[in-house]
């Protein structure tokens, strides 16, 4: 197990250089200076050289890079050139929300899919496996931000019951916070529920065609004891690699649902950031979501290991 806590641990490092060495030199070829932009245009070349001098901008590539690796290798992420504060106190600032905002939403996602897509196969041909199946039909049709839109206009300005938008912050309470947060958890969890439930129903199919399954249920086992224990094992291994590219997109695609509903989380955070042409804050902040990916997926190969342990020694 050690071995192979070591060999995912060296290859997410990798990952991270390289991909903060591609960040670093795709913005090198952008055009456009972010002294001036900062300046706007009043902007003196005196001006401009002193700023380039305070960002570093003046000094030769290489070395820029180095920097940037040590400092991020130290928790320095350096200083926004838009807002003039810690790059690590915005991201702390915003993540604040987005992480548990994708977390409750993968939550979600599984307590509705993976049920669903249990009781849609051991239903298989009948009328709840078909209700499923349109749910989940529904759910791959329509976008996310649509069923915030939805949401929005039924439990809002519909019911009155749940805020339309906007955050109030943590420090303000958890319980105004959370509910802030109910109706783009369910706007994100929705569609990805329904992807769950179609790939748990394929899984669990295709587990119950196995001999194994025949030989526990000619040894006594019910229908429901065979898929408890046997079935749902086997069938957790696709599931659990959904489930990881799954929380990927929910933490680093979420900027369209914090938009929709005005939440100040990371995906507005990088919009922004581009638009001021804040090649720092983007910089860190593209090296943050590769480092939740990459985290997430040496998570879901430490749970294959668990849920197979003959997948350990691939």
């Amino acid at each position: 197990m050690l071995s192979f806590l070591a060999r995912r641990l060296g290859g997410l490092a990798a990952t991270l250089l390289a991909t903060a060495l591609v960040v670093f030199l795709v913005l090198e070829i952008l055009p456009g200076d972010p002294a001036a932009v900062v300046l706007g245009l009043g902007a003196t070349p005196e001006n401009l050289a002193a700023l380039r001098a305070d960002f570093g901008l003046d000094r030769p590539a290489p070395e820029r890079f180095l920097r940037w690796i040590g400092g991020l290798l130290t928790g320095d992420l350096g200083t926004s050139y838009t807002y003039r504060v810690p790059v690590a106190d915005l991201i702390l600032e915003r993540m604040a929300v987005t992480l548990p905002l994708a977390v409750a939403a993968i939550l979600c996602a599984a307590g509705i899919g993976i049920p669903l897509g249990l009781y849609a196969a051991a239903n298989a041909n009948r009328a709840g496996d078909v209700g499923v199946m349109l749910f989940a039909q529904v759910g791959l049709a329509v976008p996310n931000f649509w069923f915030g839109i939805l949401l929005v206009l039924a439990f809002s300005v519909g019911l009155g019951w749940m805020p339309s938008g906007g955050f109030p912050g943590w420090e303000n309470g958890v319980p105004a916070a959370a509910r802030a947060l109910v109706l783009p958890t369910l706007a994100l969890a929705l569609p990805q529920a329904a992807i769950l439930a179609r790939v748990t129903r394929s899984a669990t199919l295709e587990a119950l065609q196995e001999d194994w399954v025949r030989t526990a249920r000619a040894k006594g086992l019910t229908a429901r004891q065979t898929l408890t224990r046997h079935v749902l094992r086997n069938a957790l291994v696709p599931v659990v690699t959904i489930l990881g590219l799954q929380f990927s997109f929910l933490v680093a695609g979420a900027i369209v649902i914090e938009n929709v509903f005005s939440l100040p989380g990371l995906g507005r955070l990088v919009f922004q950031a581009i638009g001021q042409h804040d090649i720092i804050v983007v910089k860190d902040l593209v090296v943050v979501f590769a480092a939740m990916v990459v985290t997430v997926n040496v998570a879901v190969d430490i749970a294959y290991g668990l849920v197979d342990p003959r997948l350990r020694r691939r």
